[in-house]
C-alpha cells in the first residue's frame, strides 16, 4: 500500500516531513521561550535582591561600605545560595571585590548601561557576565550611595556559574533524554494516527482506482459500480458518479458504434447485392447491343434500351434511397416545424400517384374530414412519407384492389393512415419490415430488393417524436398508420 507513487505514499512523506519539522520548531521554540520566560520571572523575582542585601546585611556605614560585612556576606551566600554571584562595583563599573572563586573572573569592569537600565524601572535587562567576555545574564544591582554621590553598586548575577553547571547537567541528564523520547513517540503516535487517517480517506480513492483500471482492462465494456453518495457527497463520491456517468456514456458509445458497424457491414453486404444485379443487367444488355448492333432490329434495339434504361432507374433509386437514408441515421436532416393543411397534402400526394392506380386498375380513395386543424411537422418530410407508403401500397395491391388514404383527429394527434386491399404480410416477417434490406419469406418480390422506403418512412417519423405502426392480415390487406402533432397558434402576449 505503501509507495511514494502513490497519493497515499506523497501524503505519508509529507506528513512524516510536516511532524519533524513541527518537533523541531516546537523544540526550537519552547526552548527559546521557556528560557526567555525564565529569565524574565526570575530578573522580577529578585528585583530587590541587590537592595536587601545592602539593608540586611548593613553593608553601608554611614557614608563607607563595610568591608567586613561585605566580606562575611560573600562568604555566607557561596554556602547558602550558590547560584548567585555578587560583585562590587565602583562608580564607573570597575570590579572591586567578588564572591566566586579566585581566577575565575575574565573582566575587570562590567558595561553600566544595563545597570541604568535596570535602576530606571526596564522590566528586563541582562548585563555582562564578568566570568565571560561574550554572555549576558540576568541580574539585580542597587547603588552604594555616599555622602556626596554613589560610591558604587552591588551588582548581583542571578545565574552563577554553579547554576550553569547544574543546568548543563540536567540538560545531560536522564531526565531530559526522557523529556525527548517523550516528544518523540508523541510525535510518533501522531504520526501513525495522521498515517491511519489518510488511509481511511484514501481508501474510497483506491477503491475508484481499482473500478477505473477493471474498466480499461475490460475494454471500456464492464465495470463495477462506485459505492457512495453520489452527487450528494464529498469530492471523492462526486468523482465516482462523475465516472459512473462517464463510464455508462462510454458504453453506450461502444454499444451504438458496435450496432452501427454491424449495420455498416449489413450496408455493404447488402448493397454490394442490390447494385450488383441491375449493374450486371444493365452491363449485359450494352455489351449486348455493342456487339449486335448491326445484327438487331429497331424493335429489339429499343426493347434492350428500355430494359438497360429501367436498370438505370432502378439503380439511381437504390443509391438516392441509400442517401437519404444515411443522411437520416446520422442526425443531418432536422426537420423544419411549420403549420400546414394535412387534407391538401393528402390530395396533393393522391394526385401525383392518381395516373399509376389506374394503369394497374386500382381505386385509390381519400377520406378526409370536411374541417381540420392544421398540423405542426415539416411538411416536405411529410410528403416524403406519404409517397414511400403509398408507393409500396400500390405496388403490392392487385388489380382491381383498393387503396385508402384517411386522416382522423385522435387525442390531440392526427392520425394519417395508408390501407390496401393488397397480399398483406405474414405474421413472422412483420416484425421486420421496417429494416434495410430485409426480404420478405413471401410474396411477388421474392428474390428482389423490396427498398429502403419503410426504412426511410420510420426515422422521418421519429424525428417528429411519433412512431410508424403496421398492422396487417395474410390475404386481406395491409394497413400503415402514423400520427402528427397539431399545431397550436401561440398566445398573444
Amino acid at each position: 500500500m505503501f509507495h511514494r507513487n502513490t497519493l497515499y505514499g506523497k501524503l505519508a512523506l509529507v506528513f512524516s516531513a510536516s511532524l519533524i519539522v513541527i518537533g523541531l520548531l516546537y523544540l526550537g521554540l519552547a526552548s527559546q521561550l521557556t528560557e526567555h520566560y525564565l529569565r524574565v520571572t526570575e530578573q522580577q523575582f529578585n528585583r530587590d535582591l541587590a537592595y536587601n542585601l545592602v539593608q540586611d546585611q548593613h553593608l553601608v556605614s554611614g557614608d563607607t561600605i563595610n568591608q567586613s560585612a561585605l566580606k562575611d556576606t560573600f562568604q555566607r551566600y557561596m554556602t547558602i545560595n550558590p547560584s548567585i554571584e555578587i560583585y562590587l562595583l565602583d562608580a564607573d563599573g570597575a570590579i572591586l571585590a567578588y564572591s566566586a572563586d579566585p581566577g575565575v573572573v575574565k573582566r575587570n569592569r562590567v558595561d553600566l548601561a544595563p545597570i541604568r537600565q535596570f535602576l530606571a524601572g526596564e522590566t528586563f535587562v541582562l548585563g555582562d557576565d564578568p566570568r565571560s567576555h561574550e554572555q549576558r545574564k540576568s541580574f539585580s544591582v542597587t547603588p552604594l550611595p555616599s555622602a556626596a554621590q554613589p560610591e558604587g553598586y552591588l551588582y548581583v548575577v542571578l545565574r552563577g556559574e554553579m547554576y550553569d553547571s547544574i543546568e548543563q547537567l540536567y540538560r545531560d541528564s536522564w531526565l531530559l533524554r526522557l523529556s525527548a523520547w517523550l516528544l518523540g513517540v508523541s510525535l510518533l503516535c501522531g504520526l501513525l494516527a495522521g498515517l491511519w487517517g489518510f488511509a481511511l480517506l484514501t481508501r474510497r480513492l483506491r477503491q475508484l482506482t481499482r473500478t477505473l483500471d477493471s474498466f480499461r482492462r475490460s475494454g471500456f465494456r464492464e465495470h463495477a459500480a462506485y459505492r457512495g453518495r453520489g452527487l450528494q457527497g464529498d469530492e471523492i463520491d462526486q468523482l465516482g458518479a462523475t465516472f459512473e456517468q462517464m463510464a455508462n456514456h462510454i458504453q453506450n458509445l461502444l454499444q451504438e458504434l458496435s450496432t452501427r458497424d454491424e449495420l455498416r457491414r449489413e450496408l455493404v453486404s447488402h448493397v454490394s447485392h442490390d447494385l450488383r444485379t441491375p449493374l450486371t443487367c444493365l452491363h449485359g444488355y450494352l455489351e449486348t447491343l455493342k456487339l449486335k448492333c448491326d445484327r438487331l432490329t429497331p424493335q429489339q434495339q429499343q426493347l434492350y434500351l428500355d430494359a438497360a434504361l429501367g436498370h438505370s432507374r432502378r439503380l439511381g433509386r437504390l443509391v438516392s434511397e441509400l442517401f437519404e437514408l444515411a443522411k437520416l441515421d446520422a442526425g443531418a436532416v432536422k426537420p423544419q416545424i411549420e403549420p400546414f393543411a394535412p387534407a391538401e397534402l393528402l390530395h396533393d400526394v393522391a394526385q401525383k400517384f392518381n395516373p399509376r392506380a389506374h394503369d394497374d386498375g386500382i381505386t385509390l380513395h381519400i377520406d378526409c374530414p370536411a374541417a381540420t386543424p392544421f398540423a405542426a411537422a415539416d411538411i416536405g418530410l411529410v410528403e416524403r412519407v406519404l409517397e414511400n407508403l403509398l408507393g409500396n401500397a400500390l405496388h403490392h395491391t392487385p388489380k382491381g384492389g383498393r387503396v385508402d388514404l384517411r386522416l382522423q383527429q385522435d387525442k390531440g394527434y392526427l392520425a394519417v393512415s395508408v390501407s390496401d386491399t393488397g397480399s398483406g404480410i405474414p405474421a413472422t416477417d412483420l416484425p421486420y419490415i421496417f429494416e434495410r434490406f430485409y426480404r420478405g419469406t413471401t410474396g411477388g418480390d421474392s428474390g428482389q430488393h423490396l427498398g429502403l422506403g419503410l426504412a426511410i418512412a420510420k426515422r422521418i417519423v421519429e424525428l417528429h417524436n411519433c412512431a410508424l405502426s403496421v398492422v396487417s392480415t395474410p390475404g386481406s390487406g395491409t394497413c400503415f398508420r402514423f400520427q402528427l402533432p397539431i399545431w397550436h397558434t401561440p398566445e398573444a402576449t
